[in-house]
């Protein structure tokens, strides 16, 4: 996820299978966030820009569930990335 507030905001996000809600693996800002883009765009992972997810989800702890007031949107985003790996 990228925000553009700051142009080089990145958080990284997993989902297991069997969690409760995805958690935070990774984020950063400046110079280790857009080298986080690079890496993610070398290696065709998703990137989904959405700046008000990004700013609260940089304020959380590696390794932390998202907050409870970013699920409705990251669950639309992971239904989006879902689709669209599905009609690949």
């Amino acid at each position: 996820m990228n925000g553009s507030q700051d142009k080089n905001i990145a958080v990284a996000l997993k989902y297991p299978e069997n969690a409760d809600a995805p958690f935070i693996t990774a984020k950063s800002r400046g110079a280790l966030a857009k080298k986080m883009l690079e890496i993610a765009e070398k290696n065709k992972i998703p990137i989904v820009k959405n700046d008000i997810a990004a700013e609260i989800l940089t304020a959380e702890e590696i390794g932390e569930a998202i907050p409870e007031e970013t699920w409705e949107i990251i669950a639309k985003i992971f239904a989006f990335l879902m689709e669209k790996n599905e009609n690949l």
